[in-house]
């Protein structure tokens, strides 16, 4: 197993794990949370482990209590229903890139490593970086750019790519970086190169959408008193996080009954938790880590 699991310790608290649970781990990776919830239940217990990363396959293991597929978390429902399950009792997701992602050139999540603009969660499907760096219009690059990078020189870098794309596609991390960096001063490149990749990422796998699908989802198939475990990474995910589980919906105010009433399927459980310096210098992923957690209602 190649994941270092993020706030494991909380996470498990925060799940309230039951010897006889059925748990969800949306995002299995290398299965660091997986394992540590199979060994805090027991034999009666179960976990349902997602993870549509092809090299995810390869760290899953034989369990009688495991059952992995090999999907995205927004096929939840789906699953669930056709292993016949119908409620569970916690749902764990680390949301972002996998330290193994990120260190893999191939995949080109990174700005350290020279690769392909893959940046696609699984590499057999779907619109790669490359194809949105090279096919979107300026505008839609630069609308990209500012929603999900939040660079507020969002249309000069979309300028810049088209420019530069007009006379040789753009087809490697590194090509893209060395490109933009011109634009970004040098004391805070890193930072700035990180929100373009960041953009690009949310764009190619649709990562807000599918955290919405996620949220909603949960809500319908949490038994009553069943825990959400949500680690995000940046301020979009853990605005959407926040507001579902304090209103129910993601924008505008929730819808009332007769009574003034408002829907909310989830309560906030304990407050926002960030990692340690202990946990951070062991594994810097964790930097920027925010878990918040919600029970059903």
């Amino acid at each position: 197993m190649y994941h270092n699991p993020v706030l494991l310790e909380a996470c498990l608290e925060g799940l309230a794990l039951k010897e006889s649970g059925t748990y969800v781990d949306v995002t299995f990776g290398g299965g660091g949370h997986t394992k540590a919830i199979l060994d805090a239940i027991g034999r009666d217990g179960k976990v349902i482990a997602f993870d549509q990363d092809e090299d995810a396959i390869e760290n899953s293991w034989e369990d009688e209590r495991l059952i992995f597929i090999h999907q995205n978390f927004t096929y939840l429902q789906r699953f669930l229903r056709f292993h016949k399950i119908e409620k569970v009792d916690g749902i764990l997701a680390d949301l972002g890139v996998s330290s193994h992602q990120l260190d893999t050139p191939t995949r080109g999540f990174s700005t350290r490593f020279d690769g392909p603009l893959d940046m696609r969660m699984s590499s057999s499907e779907g619109t790669s970086a490359k194809d949105v760096i090279n096919s979107y219009t300026k505008e839609q690059l630069s609308d990209i750019l500012y929603q999900y990078g939040e660079l507020t020189n969002a249309r000069k870098i979309a300028s810049r790519i088209v420019e530069r794309r007009d006379e040789n596609p753009i087809e490697t991390t590194l090509e893209l970086a060395n490109l933009l960096r011109p634009l970004v001063p040098a004391k805070i490149q890193h930072k700035v190169l990180a929100q373009i990749f960041q953009a690009l990422r949310i764009e190619v796998n649709q990562e807000l959408e599918a955290l919405k699908s996620l949220l909603e989802q949960s809500a319908e198939v949490l038994n009553h008193n069943g825990r959400l475990c949500v680690i995000s990474y940046h301020s979009l995910e853990d605005r959407l996080v926040k507001r579902f589980i304090q209103y129910g919906c993601f924008e505008n105010e929730p819808e009332k009954d007769e009574f003034g009433r408002s829907y909310k399927p989830l309560k906030k459980v304990g407050n926002m938790t960030l990692p340690k310096d202990i946990e951070i210098q062991n594994n810097k992923r964790a930097r920027s880590a925010k878990l918040r957690i919600a029970e059903k209602i």
